[in-house]
């Protein structure tokens, strides 16, 4: 076994690896797939290894892109899409909402729908308009649609193999920023991930801090800074956002009576407001203090120069912490 750390995006290339050679009914599709193994290269060495007709190279044309593995996944295939930005996957909605989403319903449970869209999302690599959108709540919005958002090497890995092998549409959103950092040791073993669960990455007791995506890492160096100060903070990465697990985010803050979340999607419907609002339903008179939202603006991400100001940042989170806290 390898000690050597590999990236979020190895370790999606490696699950994809993985999956096509554990089933030949995967297959890759997109822009540039093939020939140049994608915008980022988390699809390299896939054409060598699987060949042409396994690994798709398509027109720029999303929702063709989409409508072809619609055909597929009805059909027996296992099609994983790649939409090389989530500012392109507006195209694909038409594809992804009136039919990946109710095949299963619409025959009755006669044809399902095993597709994986994947695509980046989010901002933070100084990428300009369409390129770093965050617009996850979209797609949790819409009935048959599963949304996954991993944050590590090791989640990026048995989500995306756990998502191929479901049996209905998923979309499988990679935060862009997260791509090359943080790299972690991580064996190829072909285990799968629950898709409905979330990820405790840090156990403690005086407030909860729930986040996804590239937000987590700002979170988890929230909760070190707060540690330091004496504040015993948990962190749960809720990885999938649709469904949620909301039992386990249930038992954390009735254990904890405080709630932070904090995403980098805009603060308007955005899916941090169906995680307090079901919370609110549930432990209510377990709450010490109101849930705060630490997000980006309700505009659309800008270009690099104001970045930094649109994501929300360490110091974001720990002024959210302190209101919680000094409540009283």
């Amino acid at each position: 076994m390898s000690n050597e750390k590999i990236s979020l995006l190895e370790a999606v290339n490696l699950a994809l690896h993985r999956a096509m050679t554990e089933d030949d009914n995967v297959v890759v599709l997109g822009e540039d797939v093939g020939v140049n193994g994608g915008v980022f290269r988390a699809t390299a060495g896939l054409r060598e290894a699987f060949g042409f007709k396994r690994v798709i190279d398509t027109p720029l044309a999303e929702t063709m892109i989409a409508g072809l593995a619609v055909g597929m996944a009805a059909q027996g295939l296992k099609p994983v899409m790649e939409i090389q930005f989530m500012g392109f996957i507006y195209p694909a909605l038409d594809q992804l909402v009136s039919h990946a989403s109710r095949m299963r319903n619409r025959t009755r449970g006669r044809l399902s729908c095993p597709m994986v869209l994947r695509t980046p999302m989010g901002a933070g690599i100084r990428a300009p308009e369409h390129h770093s959108e965050s617009t996850e709540a979209l797609f949790a919005q819409i009935p048959g649609l599963r949304v996954v958002i991993p944050s590590s090497p090791a989640r990026a890995y048995g989500l995306l193999l756990a998502a191929i092998d479901d049996p209905d549409p998923v979309i499988f959103l990679e935060p862009t920023r997260l791509y090359r950092m943080n790299p972690q040791v991580l064996q190829d073993d072909g285990k799968r991930l629950p898709l409905d669960s979330c990820f405790t990455l840090r156990e403690g007791s005086d407030l909860t801090l729930i986040s996804w995506g590239a937000s987590v890492h700002e979170t988890l160096q929230a909760a070190a800074q707060l540690q330091e100060r004496g504040v015993s903070a948990e962190v749960i990465d809720v990885a999938c956002v649709k469904p949620l697990d909301l039992d386990t985010l249930e038992a954390s803050v009735r254990k904890t009576g405080r709630c932070v979340i904090v995403h980098e999607a805009p603060k308007s419907c955005a899916v941090g407001a169906e995680i307090a609002a079901s919370l609110y339903e549930r432990v209510l008179l377990d709450l010490q203090a109101p849930i705060q939202r630490v997000t980006a603006p309700d505009i659309p991400p800008p270009l690099y120069r104001l970045e930094q100001l649109y994501m929300p940042g360490v110091e974001d989170i720990l002024a959210a912490c302190e209101t919680v806290l000094d409540y009283a």
